[in-house]
C-alpha cells in the first residue's frame, strides 16, 4: 500500500547561465570572448556599473551579430539582429521597458528565440524576444563552434556560457534497466525538461542530483541531440535516462522545434546510446527512431517515453495524441527495443501523460497524470494502472498546478515524490511554457 503524500518543499533554481557551462566569469572582462558552444542554448549576463548609460550584450558568429540592450536613462530594453549586413531592431511596446531598476542584464539564445532579459530585484524579466529562424541557422554546429559572447559600456561583471532553466517540468528518476533508481551516493539522479524563455523550442533536457533528506537540487549536465533526418542539434525534452548493459540509454520526444501551426506537426520518441559519462558536463548525442507503435489508434505523434527491462523483455510507457492536445497512455512490449508491439492503452483518456512503470509489492504497475482537460473523474489526480492500463488506484497526493508526472521513489522507509507545477516566471512577454517549481513530496504516517 503507498502512504498518503503531501508536499514538504517547493524548489525552483533559476540561472541564466548553468554553473555548470559557465565558460567565462570576469569582474574585469575584455570586450569579446571565445565562447564555442554545442547547441544553441547560450547566456550572457553582466551586473551593470551604477554610472552606466547604455549597456551592450553580444553573441556573434560568421558575420552574424545578435545584440541585446539596456538604456539606463530610459529604462528601455530591445534587441538589434545583424546578418547579411542588415541590422533590424525588436522592441517590445508593452514590456520592453523595466520598472524597477535593472540589477543585472541577461541575452539569451534557445533554440532559435533570441531574448533579453533585466533581472529587476529578485526575479528576472524577459523584456524583449525575437525569433531568428529566418534569419539565423542558429542550430547549425559549425556556427555554435565560432560563437563569441561580449559586451559594450561599463559592467561590473560578465559570465557568458550555457543557458541554464527558468524552471524544471518533465521530472523522471535516472533509472538502471531494471527500474530501480540510478543514484550518486546518497542522492537520486533526475532528468528534467529546462524550460526557457518560450515554451517547447526554448527548453532542454538537463540532469539533476537530489539529496533526498535535505531535497537540495543540484544540477549535472545537460543533454541535446541529433537527428537522423535532418541536420543540426536541438533541445530535444521529456526525457528517460537509462542505464543498461554499461552503456546509457536515452529515450526522448522530438519537442525541441515543434510547432502546432504546421500542417504536418508532429512528435516523435528518439533513442541515443552512449558510453560518456552523461551525468556531468553538456553532451551532444546521435539518435535513432524509438518506433512506438500505435496499430490500430489515431495518433500524430507520441512522447514521454519510459523504458523499463523485466525477464520477459521491455515495457515502454509513452503517450499517443489523438490531435494537439488530445492524449492518453499507451504501453508498449517486446524482446527488444526495436521490436515493440503495442500491448495496452488508456484510449479513454482525453488529458493523461507522464506515464511511469513503478514496480510495488503487487507487482507492475503504470503511474501517470490526470491533467485538468480530462473526463468528468479523471481531472486532477495521479491514476494507478496495471499493465493492461485499467485503473486500479489512485496516488492520495496532492495535485498541483499543471499536469505534473508522477515520479515516486522508495526512500528507506518512506516515499518521496518528485513532481512540478505549472508556475509561470519570466514576466508576460514570454507566455506559457516557462513553468514550475519543482513540488517535493513525502509519505505521511498513519
Amino acid at each position: 500500500m503507498l502512504p498518503r503524500l503531501e508536499i514538504v518543499g517547493r524548489r525552483r533554481p533559476v540561472a541564466l547561465v548553468a554553473a555548470g557551462a559557465t565558460l567565462v566569469d570576469s569582474r574585469a572582462p575584455a570586450p569579446s570572448y571565445a565562447t564555442p558552444h554545442p547547441a544553441p542554448y547560450a547566456a550572457v549576463s553582466v551586473v551593470p556599473d551604477p554610472a552606466a548609460g547604455r549597456i551592450e550584450l553580444e553573441l556573434a558568429s560568421a558575420g552574424v551579430r545578435l545584440v541585446g540592450w539596456y538604456d539606463a536613462t530610459t529604462r528601455r530594453l530591445g534587441l538589434d539582429v545583424t546578418t547579411d549586413g542588415r541590422t533590424t531592431r525588436h522592441e517590445s511596446r508593452r514590456h520592453g521597458r523595466a520598472t524597477a531598476a535593472v540589477v543585472e542584464l541577461g541575452l539569451t539564445l534557445t533554440g532559435t528565440h533570441l531574448t533579453v532579459l533585466a533581472r529587476e530585484g529578485a526575479a528576472w524579466v524577459a523584456r524583449g524576444r525575437v525569433d531568428l529562424a529566418d534569419r539565423v541557422d542558429s542550430r547549425n554546429e559549425a556556427w555554435l563552434a565560432g560563437l563569441r559572447s561580449g559586451h559594450r559600456g561599463a559592467v561590473a561583471r560578465f559570465v557568458a556560457g550555457g543557458f541554464g532553466q527558468l524552471g524544471l517540468r518533465d521530472i523522471r528518476l535516472v533509472t538502471a534497466a531494471d527500474g530501480t533508481p540510478w543514484r550518486d551516493g546518497a542522492a537520486f539522479l533526475l532528468t528534467a525538461t529546462s524550460a526557457g524563455p518560450g515554451f517547447f523550442d526554448t527548453a532542454h533536457t538537463s540532469v539533476w542530483a537530489l539529496d533526498p533528506d535535505g531535497l537540495d537540487l543540484e544540477h549535472r549536465a545537460d543533454l541535446f541531440f541529433r537527428r537522423p533526418d535532418r541536420a543540426g542539434v536541438f533541445g530535444d525534452h521529456a526525457t528517460h535516462l537509462v542505464r543498461a548493459d554499461d552503456q546509457w540509454l536515452v529515450a526522448t520526444s522530438t519537442w525541441g522545434d515543434f510547432d502546432r501551426r504546421r500542417t504536418d506537426a508532429s512528435v516523435e520518441a528518439t533513442l541515443a546510446r552512449s558510453d560518456a559519462d552523461l551525468l556531468v558536463g553538456r553532451h551532444v548525442l546521435d539518435t535513432e527512431p524509438l518506433a512506438l507503435p500505435t496499430t490500430g489508434l489515431r495518433s500524430v505523434g507520441v512522447w514521454d517515453p519510459h523504458l523499463v527491462r523485466t525477464p520477459e523483455g521491455w515495457l515502454v510507457g509513452y503517450v499517443s495524441a489523438r490531435r494537439f492536445f488530445r492524449f492518453h497512455p499507451v504501453l508498449a512490449a517486446g524482446p527488444s527495443l526495436d521490436r515493440l508491439a503495442l500491448r495496452a492503452t488508456a484510449s479513454d483518456r482525453l488529458a493523461t501523460e507522464g506515464p511511469t512503470l513503478i514496480r510495488l509489492e503487487e507487482g507492475w504497475r503504470v503511474l501517470a497524470s490526470d491533467g485538468r482537460d480530462g473526463r468528468s473523474g479523471q481531472r486532477r489526480r495521479f491514476p494507478i494502472f496495471d499493465l493492461d492500463l485499467t485503473e486500479v488506484g489512485e496516488l492520495d497526493a496532492p495535485y498541483p498546478t499543471n499536469i505534473p508526472w508522477p515520479t515516486l521513489v522508495r526512500h528507506g522507509d518512506d516515499w518521496l515524490m518528485v513532481a512540478f507545477n505549472g508556475a509561470a516566471y519570466g514576466g508576460g512577454l514570454v507566455g506559457y511554457g516557462t513553468h514550475g517549481d519543482v513540488v517535493l513530496m513525502r509519505g505521511v504516517s498513519p
